[in-house]
């Protein structure tokens, strides 16, 4: 194998998944200036020529980080939790264990929704899909607190109650201030009860 072909080959090992999952971690360590094709590949070991294999450029990561985001931390979540066999509330408390699971440690940890509701202040793509992200996962709290009982005002009221204490928590969290799941699960009681 000549070295052309041999550093096409170390190019294209990264998935774009993991160039997604580092740039993650970038804005989770540097806010959205640190997402940057040369700093993430140095990151990552690797060439930014890598890079390109996957995004035409950064604006294309940006994209396509925000469409994982909402995939992954919303629609899958959403989809994980339907599966449950049980009460509402006990889908309720699943939703919870997942919203509070070590699933964002690849990203950059329990930071990365901060760093990314960070970001929406500042970029109107980021903003509108934390504005997208946030609707979602409202009304389907509020649709569950709905199965769970409640009426419609009061299931919303409690729906934001509850998506308040998780951004809260997540916070206070980051500084080792509070038990994310811990925290998220007494709220979830004290809503129910």
């Amino acid at each position: 194998m000549n070295k052309a072909n041999s550093a096409t080959k170390q190019q294209t090992k990264l998935s774009a998944q993991e160039w997604i999952g580092a740039a993650f971690r970038a804005l989770s360590k540097g806010g959205p200036q640190a997402i940057k094709a040369e700093a993430i590949a140095r990151d990552l070991g690797v060439s930014k020529g890598s890079f390109y294999w996957h995004f035409t450029n950064v604006a294309d990561l940006k994209t396509k980080m925000l469409t994982h985001w909402y995939e992954a931390a919303t629609q899958e979540i959403i989809a994980q939790v339907n599966q449950v066999k049980g009460s509402p509330a006990d889908r309720l408390s699943t939703l919870v264990d997942i919203a509070t699971s070590n699933k964002s440690e690849p990203y950059g940890g329990v930071s990365v929704e901060a760093a990314i509701r960070d970001w929406g202040k500042y970029s109107d793509e980021a903003g509108e899909m934390v504005k997208r992200v946030d609707t979602q996962r409202l009304n389907y709290l509020t649709q569950q607190l709905m199965a769970a009982g409640f009426d419609e005002k009061s299931a919303r009221a409690s729906a934001e109650i509850l998506y308040a204490g998780l951004i809260g928590l997540e916070i206070l969290a980051i500084e080792d201030l509070a038990d994310l799941r811990t925290g998220m699960h007494r709220l979830l009681q004290k809503i129910l009860n």
